[in-house]
């Protein structure tokens, strides 16, 4: 036996908005999906892409400061 009281006469037309808000909930995160898939992940990898360049080539810049022969006062 429950507790709870039998659902009153607006019982249904609750239920029916909760359907209709997730509904529009599950629609707006489709679109939200959809636009982190379209727009942000390759602006993101683009610039992941000309940071890893970059440093690249920083790396490089110091490997060759290391590399370079020391005069006699720093032998």
């Amino acid at each position: 036996m429950s507790s709870y009281p039998p659902p009153g006469p607006g019982a249904g037309r609750v239920s029916q908005r909760i359907e209709e808000a997730i509904e529009l909930i599950e629609m707006e995160l489709r679109h939200a999906i959809a636009y982190v898939n379209d727009a942000v992940v390759p602006q993101v990898r683009s610039e992941s892409i000309t940071a890893m360049r970059k440093l690249s080539d920083a790396l490089r810049n110091l490997a060759d400061r290391i590399d370079q022969p020391k005069g006699p006062c720093g032998q």
